[in-house]
């Protein structure tokens, strides 16, 4: 029986390398994978599941209006698993189409991204997978600074100092972002 899947965990956890070796793994047993990745992530170039060691793939990009349902009802061959990188940016509506893939058309769909952003609020596609999703798993990493887990993402601006206030969304890796505790992100030892 398929299932809706959520995996998150803080930056550099490894969530991009995990869903491109989940999508080799099918395509090894010539299985069919869709992979989907946010529109709006535009680190490497839109389209793109790019991890930080350097390995990369093409992927349906997502944006607001995106009918993921459609995609996947009109692909051929029916695919046999959905993947969905930086799926923290998916809104109510695509989460939803989600859960009807999985519902209707008896497809896995396993969904990667952050839980929460640099002010320690849930994203709104968090927010509804961890509503919605069958399976919740926690993809761990160590704190930047030292060595408890990182549960939470500290931004900084270019000068290395941390920024608690601003848009929710910027884009950015580990020039932007540092994964951290609890502690460290109140007191970062920079």
């Amino acid at each position: 029986m398929a299932q809706l899947f959520f995996k998150y965990g803080a930056m550099n956890s490894g969530k991009s390398i995990e869903i491109l070796k989940v999508a080799n793994n099918y395509e090894e047993q010539n299985k069919t994978v869709l992979m989907f990745t946010s529109g709006i992530d535009t680190r490497d170039e839109i389209g793109y599941v790019s991890s930080r060691v350097g390995l990369r793939r093409k992927a349906i990009p997502i944006f607001d209006d995106t009918d993921i349902f459609n995609i996947v009802l009109d692909h051929s061959p029916k695919p046999n698993c959905i993947l969905i990188d930086e799926a923290q940016f998916l809104n109510k509506d695509n989460v939803l189409q989600l859960a009807r893939i999985v519902d209707e058309l008896n497809i896995p769909v396993m969904c990667f991204g952050l839980k929460n952003d640099f002010q320690n609020e849930l994203f709104e596609g968090s927010r509804y997978l961890l509503i919605y999703a069958d399976k919740v798993e926690e993809m761990k990493t160590i704190c930047w600074f030292c060595e408890r887990k990182a549960i939470m993402n500290l931004r900084v601006d270019d000068a290395g100092k941390p920024v608690y206030t601003g848009e929710q969304i910027q884009i950015g890796g580990n020039d932007s972002y540092y994964p951290v505790c609890r502690k460290c992100h109140a007191n970062p030892p920079l």
